[in-house]
């Protein structure tokens, strides 16, 4: 079995074009690192459908591979279809299939309420043409009634199709591992890819944990809390932490680490350089060669 890994970076579409420029740039920065892929999120209620979708052409024009996400909220099966569509004829063969975030002054969820929906019916639309990634919680969907429940969805996310999944970001390597028990004894054997988050900015950093439901173990908060508004202490800690747990968790066993770049490049890049994860990267095929090979 080979110990190459896979790592990939997440970035989100921007609202102006003055951020879609800066992405620009700091997508430039980020491919420097020959990340497998590029994944780009949906907006709560497909709010930035096209802004994805543009991204994601964007990076496929670029040579690397894109990793457009899909929502249950809001969506019917014609438009999920429509945009399959525009997808396989772009040569996009990733896909992130994720129930979504409801906005609070959104009332139909739409034709999918479950992300296991959605991966049944992309499979029956498109066979084996995409690879779907699916997500995951260690510590639990923030909606889940209980961490046995919780299991229990991802499996049937499973069995609907999923070939990998990515899991939200977490600071306990620990709920990583007990997660992977839990859905192995459960007859789970895709690959579950950490999903990783920089600490760049605690205010920000909680108010997402909040939301999410990731935990922030205690020592941690305090220690940020107690920087204050030192951002460059904040910085130093954060990479010391991150990398840290990267290293416990390829370690033990992670398949791959997922970034959630947050369109910012430096903590990122510095993770990826302390970890040197160029030696380990699983390589990634450059699009044109993969249709020039017929993959």
């Amino acid at each position: 079995m080979s110990s190459q890994k896979s790592f990939s970076i997440e970035v989100f579409p921007p609202k102006t074009p003055e951020a879609i420029s800066e992405l620009r740039k700091t997508r430039a920065q980020l491919a420097e690192l020959s990340p497998r892929y590029f994944s780009i999120t949906f907006g709560a209620g497909g709010s930035t459908q096209q802004g994805t979708h543009n991204i994601a052409l964007e990076i496929q024009n670029e040579g690397y591979e894109a990793a457009p996400h899909i929502t249950c909220i809001g969506s019917t099966r014609e438009k999920v279809r429509e945009r399959l569509n525009e997808y396989r004829s772009c040569g996009i063969r990733h896909i992130v299939a994720l129930r979504g975030d409801l906005p609070s002054s959104y009332g139909v969820l739409g034709e999918f309420h479950y992300a296991n929906e959605l991966v049944e019916f992309i499979r029956a639309e498109t066979g084996d043409w995409f690879r779907i990634d699916v997500a995951a919680y260690p510590e639990m969907h923030p909606q889940a009634k209980s961490m046995n429940d919780d299991i229990n969805n991802f499996v049937r996310k499973v069995e609907a199709g999923a070939d990998v999944a990515v899991t939200q970001y977490f600071y306990n390597a620990s709920a990583y591992f007990r997660f992977m028990e839990n859905v192995q004894a459960a007859g789970v054997s895709i690959p579950v890819i950490a999903g990783i988050m920089p600490i760049t900015n605690y205010t920000q950093l909680a108010r997402f944990s909040d939301m999410c439901g990731a935990e922030i173990p205690r020592w941690i908060r305090l220690r940020l809390e107690s920087y204050g508004n030192d951002l460059a202490s904040i910085r130093a800690f954060g990479l010391d932490v991150v990398t840290e747990l990267c290293e416990q968790l390829l370690e033990g066993g992670a398949p791959g680490l997922h970034f959630y770049s947050l369109n910012r490049a430096a903590a990122t890049r510095e993770i990826w350089k302390r970890l040197r994860l160029h030696e380990r990267q699983e390589r990634p095929v450059p699009v044109l060669d993969r249709e020039l090979a017929g993959v």
